[in-house]
């Protein structure tokens, strides 16, 4: 093989390397899910794994089984508790998924609660989300500034 030959060679391997370097860091993966439906009144099954998307007109949780969005302007409450607080457990509301009953009541440093109470077309909805504090923190500046209301927390420094 002549030099020159060696050198086509070389170049077309190191426009094909280039090419798929590019082509797989152009590929976003997945994120990873971190947020579990623990209950509500949508039709998803206890424990289906998705994310939390914050966009300008409301918040949606999407999952392999579907999605919920509540739009900020019909939000009337949101927590985020280690326990599903009693104000929202005793909603009059038809309840597709009932919070866990075997979920810590009294905290619990690892299952956390985030809980949305909204209205849509005359009907009260519950969206409660089982997330843990590190992957929740950064969404909780974010909702309360697209929602312009505030996400009652319960103190975690003893986590």
């Amino acid at each position: 093989m002549t030099s020159r030959s060696k050198l086509a060679v070389l170049g077309w391997l190191l426009a094909a390397l280039v090419t798929a370097t590019a082509a797989a860091a152009g590929r976003e993966e997945a994120p990873t899910p971190q947020f579990k439906y623990a209950g509500g009144t949508e039709n998803l099954s206890d424990g289906c794994e998705g994310n939390l998307e914050l966009n300008s007109e409301g918040l949606t949780f999407k999952c392999m089984e579907g999605e919920v969005t509540a739009p900020y302007s019909s939000i009337s409450l949101m927590q985020y508790r280690s326990d599903v607080s009693r104000k929202v457990r005793r909603l009059k509301v038809r309840w597709k998924v009932r919070p866990d009953d075997e979920t810590p009541l009294f905290g619990g440093k690892r299952n956390r609660f985030f809980s949305v109470v909204f209205r849509l077309d005359g009907a009260t909805h519950v969206l409660i989300l089982r997330v843990p504090p590190r992957a929740m923190r950064p969404y909780l500046a974010e909702i309360d500034l697209k929602a312009e209301k505030r996400v009652e927390v319960e103190s975690y420094e003893d986590y």
